[in-house]
């Protein structure tokens, strides 16, 4: 699939950009596509500089915690619920304990903590992966639940709509809680179509509706506070959380008589190596989404969903947000600069903006979640992980587009 996928950005991007020459005289176009791979693969060093701190730092933690028993422990706890979602998985397996710190770790919203703890538990996964290239069942689940973006609290979304003047940073908070639980529903449900996952068994349900239940206490409760108490509840669980994990880590390490320097430091050599591994990867698909870009395939795109609208007689002013939720799955920083360009140009507060502020809380950059996850593992058939996960992003689009016209009008 990714194959397949990565020569077609490229094959999309020539006949797109052959188009806009031979019909359009733009001879420039490939100028632009040639610049586009230099600067791609200039922001993939980039991008590895960055995950060599943050991966050498929390590997070095998390071995603190494997060594105090705290990986073991939640492996133990959710047993039964991951036996029954991925039975291929032994009982008690560390790889469990560690996909539960980072879906925590997502729904936070502290990325930086999520993807290291994500990397070790794929890394984990793949132990018991009979093919050294093919992805597993398992290791599909978690990452297309990795993909569908479960995030409880989208403090990134408050910063950039801060930085842009409104009024109220947090006014889509709950649009996003309700776009990503949507996302992430269909993510589990498109998986286990696809694996024949029986998630009405009892135990399951067991987990999963008391879940559901805080779920919906926690936005009721969140509901009833000022917009002001809101952003900064958000923004001190998020730092709180993190430095707590750091202190639980630290604090059961010493408890259990864990030499914690040398631990960390042994951790923090794995990251570096893991770190390493991810570059050709990344450079692959970055190069890859850099030239569909700059062909102005996306372009045409949007103009012909435009159209598409306007035929139908919709109200079309969610297209004017879909630059953000048409790149999200290639590349955050390319959609994180759409949703600033939207911003800017209808407004922060504007309904364009206000979607695609949604979409990028409620959506996740897909292909490189793809490149790092299986990347770091040497996985080079998804299956069907790809489809899973896009299905996911898709349904968060709708949700956003639905949610933004119930809330905003």
């Amino acid at each position: 699939m990714l194959n397949g996928l990565w020569l077609g950005f490229f094959l999309t991007a020539a006949l797109t950009a052959f188009g806009r020459w031979l019909l359009d005289g733009e001879p420039a176009v490939f100028a632009a596509m040639v610049d586009s791979l230099f600067a791609m693969a200039k922001l993939a060093v980039e991008v590895m500089i960055l995950l060599f701190g943050t991966l050498t730092l929390w590997l070095g933690f998390l071995r603190i915690a494997e060594q105090a028993g705290l990986v073991e422990l939640l492996a133990r706890l959710l047993g039964p619920l991951f036996g029954r979602l991925m039975p291929e998985v032994p009982p008690g397996h560390p790889a469990l304990g560690l996909i539960t710190l980072n879906f925590a770790a997502n729904g936070l919203g502290l990325d930086n903590a999520a993807t290291p703890i994500g990397l070790k538990a794929m890394k984990a996964l793949q132990e018991i992966n009979p093919s050294s290239t093919t992805a597993s069942n398992a290791q599909i689940l978690f990452l297309v639940l990795n993909a569908s973006s479960l995030t409880l609290l989208p403090v990134s979304i408050f910063m950039y709509r801060a930085q842009q003047g409104a009024d109220d940073p947090t006014l889509v908070f709950l649009p996003i809680l309700l776009a990503t639980s949507a996302s992430s529903l269909a993510g589990l449900l498109a998986v286990a179509f696809m694996q024949r996952l029986r998630l009405w068994d009892p135990v399951v349900l067991a987990y999963l509706l008391p879940g559901a239940l805080l779920l919906g206490g926690f936005m009721a409760l969140l509901a009833g506070l000022s917009a002001t108490a809101l952003a900064a509840l958000s923004s001190l669980l998020g730092n709180l959380v993190l430095f707590s994990l750091i202190l639980l880590f630290l604090a059961l390490g010493a408890l259990r008589k864990v030499a914690v320097y040398e631990h960390f430091v042994e951790g923090a050599k794995e990251g570096f190596e893991v770190a390493k591994n991810l570059l050709p990867y990344l450079v692959a698909m970055l190069c890859a989404v850099g030239v569909l870009r700059a062909s102005g395939a996306l372009d045409y795109v949007l103009e012909g969903l435009r159209w598409l609208a306007g035929t139908a007689g919709w109200d079309a002013r969610f297209i004017d947000a879909l630059p953000t939720a048409l790149v999200k799955p290639f590349s955050g920083s390319a959609a994180r600069a759409m949703l600033i360009e939207t911003m800017q140009t209808h407004g922060v507060d504007s309904f364009p903006a206000l979607v695609a502020a949604t979409v990028q809380g409620s959506t996740e950059t897909t292909f490189y979640v793809l490149a790092v996850y299986f990347g770091a593992v040497g996985i080079q058939r998804a299956r069907h992980a790809v489809g899973c996960a896009l299905l996911a992003d898709f349904c968060g689009v709708l949700a956003s587009i639905g949610v933004c016209y119930w809330f905003f009008g």
